[in-house]
């Protein structure tokens, strides 16, 4: 039975199932699956005959140079076939032990040793074919493997003509002979009905391999240059629709929606401008211009504003917000923490002290009564800005006349979220801001349907951070320096990456910190905690009295990375480090030298530190340009949280590596465009597939249903 029929085929079994139901077949009911092999795969998110076909190798055992036991020379890694037949483990003193594996091939034998794992006993048995790859050395007449890779052949499975292995992703239960029989099967069973979603021009003018040549090829390469073509073909295909996608939103934004258009007068400007106690920077000034320029359209502003720690992107946003409430129209500043919303509001507050603009904080931590309250003056038009958290998207939250939406942390609030505050086909100008510099690359996949605007220079008086990773014999004297400095009436913050201890993680938590330090180094200071389990009015309290110098220092989790600005802290001391990303560190520095002040910032790490995390920590020090180390940290990381799947809600890459692929991720932005800009919606019939399978796959993460 190769798939379960339908109540519709029953009554007409002459109707054949077309290509997508064929391609939906239950995993199970694929040759050589079943019901329990399919439980298995199911862990691995392959439920359906295509999952399986385009289940790609993770990797490849690379056999080119495999050779007979008796043609083996001793300076090369190269690869033997053969069956086990010995297999034995004996101490050699001192809790040391030997795994031996003897492996015949015809009337030749070699042993494969292994040192002090002997849990590789039990992956043989006697009469086992394997694949051993090494460095062999003869001693004694006979040839040894060390510690040589395997790849266990299940039975007498011979593949003389495959030089590179597929080695899939795997689960318990499942080995890489099963996958690979399985993943055969799939493509032997339905490759036949695989669409082709590129036209034959398109393969031609974008040099790709057809769908037909590239399944085969990409599960069992004859050689690397046939693997190479059929990784392309996938990668280039993948991250294709994904841009085709992203210029498809935009061009959605701009012909779908209206916005009121905002035009910032010459009086206006003036008008906001005489609000600020201190002169704009050349950056600034670019920023306003080019957020003007887009308030002044009717077609919806959806721009990216990035800048490094304390580039004063602040400014730009109240700039557009006063802008905005100046024409008439409501304005919503959107920040992820309450921390940060209440900071927004008493930046605002100063600044508006002059002004009649009538202003409100909507967090979660308003009473009902004064939650009922801001909302009908909110829906009366009586509030002209409204600062809070994701509160602010909630469905009973109906504003007047919303014009500009002001989002802070754009990494933090999904695209949904974004599109929340639309009514109808209007839609308020959106403006989001970053401090976490974004890597080109990312910026081109999850912002690629915004316009960015980036903020390079610092304000004039803005204080280099001095940056030290302090190691374990240099502890004393770097709390000795603190002390000195909050006896000079300066605060420190001291950050910890847990909240509570943990046995299964080697770092310091927040509480342990908190006793430790008002116990030991900082007991003749006024210490505070703040962390994310506490309640609302419990972390503003925390704030509140660090903010008024009643603390002297503040011990925190990360919660404190964004935004939090209190001048007279200019210390800043990070406690295993080695848990945070660079970006994140970057941020945590950037809570310091804020003032006039001049900033310290000291990372304090321990004995058992790796070399990599160790030249992350002194890359760290060594530059404050947030750009620079946000490529670092993605050239050390990856994506990471940035493509997690929670932020933005696109499904994740199958094949494609945004590191590694970032030649071909241009190539594909740049082709997207074109082929869109020339094919506005895709509706010419030969783009009908390729249409599809962006609808498909980024339909709804993108809110993309009726493109075109």
């Amino acid at each position: 039975m190769s798939h379960p029929l339908s109540s519709s085929e029953i009554s007409n079994p002459r109707r054949e199932p077309s290509a997508a139901e064929l391609l939906a077949t239950p995993v199970e009911f694929v040759r050589g699956v079943g019901p329990l092999r399919a439980e298995l795969l199911h862990r691995l998110d392959v439920r359906t005959a295509a999952d399986l076909i385009f289940f790609f190798p993770r990797d490849y055992e690379d056999l080119t140079d495999r050779r007979d036991i008796a043609a083996l020379d001793d300076e090369h890694i190269q690869t033997i076939r053969g069956q086990v037949v010995e297999i034995d483990s004996r101490s050699s003193g001192f809790g040391k032990s030997i795994v031996g594996v003897l492996v015949r091939q015809g009337n030749d034998f070699l042993r494969a040793l292994w040192f002090n794992q002997p849990f590789m006993r039990d992956k043989f048995h006697e009469g086992q074919f394997v694949l051993l790859s090494a460095k062999p050395r003869k001693k004694g007449g006979r040839w040894e493997m060390s510690h040589p890779r395997v790849t266990w052949l299940d039975g007498a499975e011979d593949q003389p003509e495959m030089r590179l292995l597929p080695l899939y992703p795997l689960t318990e239960g499942l080995s890489q002979y099963q996958v690979r029989n399985m993943v055969a099967s799939a493509v032997e069973q339905f490759g036949h009905v695989l669409e082709e979603v590129f036209s034959s021009e398109l393969l031609a003018r974008y040099n790709l391999m057809p769908l037909a040549e590239a399944i085969p090829a990409i599960h069992s390469p004859q050689d690397a240059e046939q693997l190479e073509r059929a990784r392309r073909r996938f990668v280039f295909q993948e991250l294709f629709v994904l841009q085709l996608a992203v210029v498809a939103r935009r061009w959605q934004q701009q012909i779908g929606f209206r916005a009121p258009p905002l035009e910032a007068t010459a009086d206006i400007h003036a008008r906001i401008q005489r609000l600020f106690p201190f002169e704009w920077t050349a950056g600034q000034r670019a920023a306003i211009a080019e957020v003007a320029a887009d308030l002044a359209s009717d077609a919806p502003m959806n721009r990216l504003l990035q800048g490094d720690v304390g580039s004063g992107k602040t400014v730009v946003a109240v700039y557009a917000m006063l802008a905005c409430v100046a024409r008439g129209y409501q304005a919503a500043l959107m920040a992820p923490t309450e921390i940060l919303a209440r900071q927004h509001a008493a930046t605002l507050a100063s600044l508006l002290r002059a002004s009649r603009v009538r202003y409100l904080l909507l967090v979660g931590g308003l009473t009902a009564k004064e939650r009922t309250a801001a909302l009908q003056q909110i829906a009366a038009g009586e509030i002209d800005l409204v600062i809070g958290t994701h509160a602010i998207v909630q469905e009973d939250v109906q504003f007047a006349k919303l014009g500009l939406v002001v989002i802070d942390e754009q990494h933090k609030f999904g695209v949904r979220q974004r599109a929340a505050l639309r009514q109808g086909d209007q839609s308020p100008h959106y403006l989001v801001m970053t401090a976490t510099p974004i890597p080109r690359t990312i910026s081109m996949t999850l912002f690629g349907d915004l316009d960015v605007t980036t903020l390079r220079e610092m304000p004039p008086g803005r204080q280099e951070v001095r940056t030290y990773v302090v190691g374990p014999a240099e502890h004393a004297r770097w709390w000795q320096f603190v002390r000195g400095k909050l006896q000079a009436g300066r605060q420190a913050y001291v950050v910890a990456p847990l909240v509570d201890e943990s046995e299964s993680i080697a770092a310091a938590s927040v509480a342990a910190l908190f006793e430790r330090l008002t116990n030991g180094e900082l007991a003749a200071f006024r210490v505070g905690i703040i962390h994310g389990r506490m309640t609302a009015d419990e972390k503003e309290e925390a704030m509140a009295a660090f903010r008024a110098g009643r603390t002297q220092v503040l011990v925190s989790t990360s919660v404190i990375e964004v935004g939090v600005d209190v001048p007279n802290a200019c210390i800043m001391v990070i406690d295993s480090p080695e848990r945070f990303g660079l970006a994140q560190l970057h941020q945590l520095r950037g809570r310091v030298g804020r003032g006039k002040l001049a900033g310290f910032c000291g990372v304090l790490v321990g004995d058992e530190l790796s070399e990599p995390a160790r030249a992350r920590l002194d890359a760290f020090a060594a530059t404050s340009d947030g750009f620079q180390l946000a490529e670092m940290d993605f050239a050390l990381r990856g994506p990471g949280d940035l493509f997690g799947t929670q932020q933005h809600g696109l499904p994740p890459l199958r094949i494609a590596d945004l590191r590694r692929d970032q030649t071909i991720l241009e190539e594909a932005r740049r082709d997207a465009q074109q082929l869109f800009a020339a094919n506005p919606g895709l509706k010419k019939p030969e783009l009908a597939r390729l249409r599809r399978q962006m609808l498909v796959r980024y339909g709804n993460a993108l809110e993309l249903s009726d493109v075109g």
